[in-house]
């Protein structure tokens, strides 16, 4: 699917469509500021200021002013754990699962999430070679993934071992949503909650 956006005034042009058919069938849709930008949250439920800036094209100030009022009237959810960075979500989605969201959007802590639900209980060193990174980068991203309450670890013998901890909420979240990360997900892994 293509989509282009032309700004004509304050009014911007939406050109959705396939590639081949692209010219032959064109839906053209005008739309103000606040539609363009609910379309990308919508979509993309989590999205980053940044992201977004990206993905819609608006200037930073247009776009910083349309979340607030955006954000004011209640339209949208916003949230900032660190208090600092925003994420963004239909105001549809519920708490808990914006909480989940917010961290699966980044692919490191996707992967690990994917990894532990897959194998249930595992080890540091099973996610370290699985993600193919730093210690340090596992270790953070496993504590911030603690600390939020989505994964467990308790103590075996000789090692910690790590576990989703609501598997169902989990895997709803993950179905439900699969579309707005599917492309980023490696190795095919969004294809394993088709068969569980």
């Amino acid at each position: 699917m293509i989509m282009s956006i032309t700004r004509t005034g304050s009014v911007y042009s939406i050109f959705e469509g396939h590639e081949q058919d692209h010219i032959e069938n064109t839906d053209i849709t005008r739309v103000d500021t606040k539609t363009i930008i609910l379309r990308h949250i919508s979509k993309n439920p989590g999205i980053r200021y940044r992201e977004l800036l990206r993905a819609t094209g608006l200037a930073n100030g247009t776009l910083e002013y349309h979340l607030k009022m955006l954000e004011k009237s209640n339209t949208i959810t916003v949230e900032r754990p660190d208090g600092r960075r925003a994420r963004y979500f239909p105001i549809c989605i519920p708490a808990d699962e914006t909480q989940i969201l917010g961290y699966i959007r980044n692919d490191v802590a996707r992967q690990i999430v994917f990894f532990i639900f897959e194998h249930d209980l595992c080890t540091f060193k099973e996610i370290l070679e699985h993600t193919k990174k730093a210690p340090s980068t596992a270790s953070w991203h496993l504590k911030r993934l603690s600390e939020a309450g989505m994964i467990i670890a308790t103590y075996g013998r000789e090692y910690q071992l790590y576990k989703v901890v609501n598997r169902k909420l989990v895997k709803e979240v993950l179905c439900k949503y699969e579309e707005t990360f599917r492309d980023k997900v490696a190795n095919g892994y969004y294809e394993m909650f088709g068969e569980l």
